[in-house]
Formats: structure tokens, sequence, C-alpha cells
């Protein structure tokens, strides 16, 4: 069901050697890209028009109108099922918490008398976020991108889900509950490729964003990149990953329950485990056949992703050579569960979240940990961060010079200008001078 790798033995290679051996899944978005190009020219030049002929392609229906009317954001909290909504109020409440202690201050740094750089956080003013809707329903993405845009204080938000022909072209019910759980009003029934387009241009119903965040497939991935340097992006997620390193210590029932939870969302989700213990190895093994058995999703996501070339149980010498692995690796998701599982933790490098010890699984992040599941995938974590308050606001530097605290330095400008052979540059500050640079003091 899952492949094995053998890394014991030969010492580990270093860098992009030993990132090749490791398992990772094909997802090739610059081949996308030229597909999506044509959906995004004609959603430029079409607007609403091509939105409601690509929803029909794509998704079975036609729409009278591309924006869903607040009555139906307003019937789907009422239809909510009361458990749903205490969850999703839970986990809102959780990731306020989280969230909120991100926002950063305006902070003033006095170089010298009379000279000061301050660094104000503004957010950006229009963002657009997408919600998945093929395989299963997201409104826990709802929360986790709606809360951090909030907390951070963009002032105009607007959701786009892909539009459910079972529900009458209405994105799912329970996306738009937690839309109006959160006071999002602003929602799309828009998918894919044609949802970043229509964030990135503008349509007759949407105004243009200056960002777009969120998860979803390949064709929003491409998508995103299509309109890199236009729009600002969160980052171009890919299938979601989960890498666990665990030595003899752990539970291989806990172990395999969590590879499978992974391996639900997508056949191309990338289920790892890493680790020094053959014998846990072989139970983990031995766990996942009636752990699979036993679940949905079967035939169609979780065989598939156990059995792909992105999944698959590592073997190493010990735990130093199993953190160099992950640390390749760049997971999505990284659990620990090791003896001392919080010490090995502090060790990792790279990661887009990391759960400690057997008490905190991924599929508690996905929900109700108060952290963001919106992260980097591919091995992305290796320079890259996770959705957060800080993904939606602008550092901005205000230089505050008086005349002599700008004559103290004018010859070190000067000198550096000429050094570039930027005299221009050197000139600004000798015009403010009378064209003698005053001596430094």
């Amino acid at each position: 069901m899952i492949s094995r790798i053998d890394l014991r033995g030969d010492a580990l290679p270093e860098g992009p050697a030993l990132r090749d051996l490791l398992p990772r899944a094909d997802f090739d978005v610059s081949v996308a890209l030229e597909k999506v190009r044509p959906i995004c020219e004609a959603v430029h030049h079409r607007g609403d028009a091509a939105l409601i002929d690509f929803t029909e392609q794509f998704d079975g229906v036609r729409l009278e109108r591309v924006r869903v009317p607040a009555e139906e954001l307003t019937r789907a909290l009422e239809g909510l099922d009361p458990d749903v909504r205490a969850a999703l109020e839970e986990s809102i409440r959780r990731a306020r918490l989280v969230h909120r202690e991100q926002r950063r201050t305006t902070h003033t740094t006095q170089v010298v008398p009379g000279g000061s750089v301050t660094e104000k956080w503004v957010p950006v003013e229009r963002v657009g976020l997408y919600v998945p809707g093929g395989r299963s329903v997201y409104p826990s993405s709802v929360i986790m991108n709606v809360v951090p845009a909030q907390e951070a204080g963009v002032g105009s938000i607007a959701l786009a889900s892909p539009a459910q022909a079972e529900f009458g072209g209405i994105p799912h019910p329970t996306i738009l509950a937690a839309c109006a759980l959160l006071g999002v009003d602003e929602v799309y029934a828009a998918g894919g490729a044609t949802a970043v387009a229509m964030f990135a241009y503008g349509t007759e119903s949407c105004p243009p964003a200056n960002m777009v965040t969120g998860p979803g497939n390949i064709w929003v991935a491409a998508a995103k990149r299509f309109f890199t340097g236009k729009i600002g992006i969160d980052a171009e997620a890919g299938p979601t990953e989960i890498a666990v390193l665990a030595d003899s210590t752990a539970d291989p029932v806990h172990v395999a329950s969590d590879l499978i939870s992974q391996a639900e969302h997508d056949p191309l989700a990338a289920a790892v485990l890493v680790t020094d213990s053959v014998e846990l190895a072989d139970a983990v093994e031995k766990e996942l056949q009636p752990q699979v058995e036993a679940t949905k999703h079967i035939e169609d996501r979780i065989r598939p992703a156990l059995a792909g070339r992105q999944s698959a149980i590592v073997l190493v010498d010990g735990l130093d050579e199993g953190l160099r692995v992950v640390d390749a690796y760049g997971a999505e998701h990284l659990e620990i569960q090791t003896a001392d599982a919080a010490a090995v933790a502090d060790r990792v490098r790279n990661a887009g979240a990391i759960f400690v010890g057997p008490w905190a699984p991924v599929s508690l992040g996905d929900y109700a940990a108060g952290s963001n599941h919106v992260l980097p995938t591919g091995g992305c974590a290796c320079h890259s961060s996770g959705l957060s308050v800080q993904s939606f606001l602008r550092g901005i530097h205000i230089v505050d010079y008086t005349r002599d605290a700008l004559a103290e330095v004018a010859r070190h400008v000067v000198t550096l200008a000429e050094a570039e052979d930027l005299p221009a540059h050197g000139a600004a500050i000798k015009a403010r001078f009378e064209w003698k640079v005053p001596e430094s003091k």
C-alpha cells in the first residue's frame, strides 16, 4: 500500500541531492499555466459573461449572476446544523486569539539626533479569498483566510468558491454560513482560475483586488503564477502533505491514522513517515490496511495517495538523520512523535506547521488549534511561511531627518553615490547645501 525508501547506512547527501531522494507528487504548474492563460484573458475581456460561461462548462450549472445574494447567506446560516455552527464558532474564536497576537505595531528608531526611521504596518485595501469546493467542502478554509485578513485590518474582503449544481449554482451552504458567521457578505460563485482572474482584473460585479489568497488545485496555482506581479498572492499551493518524524516510542495506530487523514484529501496528497525504527515502520504498514478499509474515499483518494510516488516510509539511522530528512523535505504539516518531542521540534528548521507529540495531530490544526492551515507545500516551507496577519500587511518606512542630521551624514551619501557612478544622487544632497557638502562633525 505504501512504498519504502531506505536511507540507512551511507551518509546522507547534502542539499538538492537529498531532496531528490525524497517522495514528491508530480505538480507541474508551468504546464497548467498555458491552459489557464486563455481563461484569464477571456475574463479580462468579457467579465461576468465569461465567468458564467466557464461556470457552465466546468461546474455544470448556468448562473444568472455571479455574486451570491445576501439572502442566500442568511438562509444558509439559519439552516446550519447547530453542532456545526458551534464547532465553527469555536474555531473562529481560537483563530482570532492566535491571529490577533500577530498584528505588528508602529515602531520608531532614533538613528541620530534629529534623524529617525519609523516602520508602520498598513493592510492591503482589498483582498480576494479563495475557498475550494471540489472533492470536499471547506468551511474551515473560510475561517483560515478571513480571520487573519480581518485581524490585519483589511477594509474590503471578498470571497469566491465554486458554484454547486446541487445547490442551484451557489457555493456550498456551509461555506456561505461560515461567511455569514464572519460578517463577510461579498461572496461569488466562481471557481478555479476564473475566480483568480475575477479578483485580478475585476468584472462588472466584482471590483479588482490587491491580493488573492487561499488554497486550491493546480489551476488555481497556475492562475496565481499568471498574475504574479499584477496582484499579491500568498503561495502556489500544491497537494497537501504530512510528514511524521517518529521513533520507537510512537503509537503505530496514531501514525497510521494521521497519514490516512491527509491522504483522504486528494489522490496526489503526500503521506510520509520518517523513522529509525523498523519495528514501527512494520507496525504502521500493518495498521494502514484495516484503518483504510474502515473509512470513506478509499479508491478515489486514499489508496492512490498512499500508493503514489509522493508517499513513502523513509528509514534512517537515527534521529539526527531523520531531522536532516524532514528539513530537506520541508513538509506542509510535520508531526513529531518521538521521545521528548518538544525538544526535537525545536530543532526543526523547515516546516509549514509543526505538531508536537501524540495529542497534537494535524487534524487539530486543520480545524481548531487556533493556528492557520493555509501552509506552504511542495518544499516551499524551506523559504516561505503559512498565511497569517503579516500576509495582509505592508511595512512602510517613514524617514524623517532635520537639516543638521542630513548634514552629519551627507559626505558619506555623496561618497557612496560616486562609488556607484550615480552622481545625480550625490547632487541631490549637495543641492541642499548650496553644492557644498558640510564637513562631518
